[in-house]
């Protein structure tokens, strides 16, 4: 079983700066493909950005070049670094833990809403 607690949203004018953080209790972090995934206000939840546990990460082209998501495997944790942010980044931003094995060993966050306006 694995929790996951994010931090770090809020309300950030056009092109600025966030930064979330995941931490996640229970064992075997570095087993985990963690991912950040985003739901706008009438869409579905979308994929924004995933890291493997050696730290390659892949992201949504919509964010290449703006986002960068990394990891600590020595604390659980994993970030999502979000520059020149754009109104359409507006989401609530949920944390992702997929097992490299079990692929129904999936887990979530609560969600940390992310604002951008002016």
């Amino acid at each position: 079983q694995v929790q996951l607690v994010e931090s770090g949203g809020g309300l950030v004018e056009p092109g600025g700066s966030l930064r979330l953080s995941c931490v996640a209790s229970g064992s075997f972090f570095s087993m985990y493909v963690m991912g950040w995934y985003r739901q706008a206000p009438g869409n579905q939840r979308e994929l924004v950005a995933t890291i493997t546990s050696a730290g390659t990460g892949n992201y949504v082209d919509s964010v290449k070049g703006r986002f960068t998501i990394s990891r600590d495997n020595s604390k659980n944790t994993v970030d999502l670094q979000m520059n020149s942010l754009k109104p359409e980044d507006t989401a609530v931003y949920y944390c992702n833990a997929a097992h490299r094995f079990f692929p129904s060993a999936i887990y979530w966050g609560q969600g940390t809403k992310v604002t951008v306006s002016s």
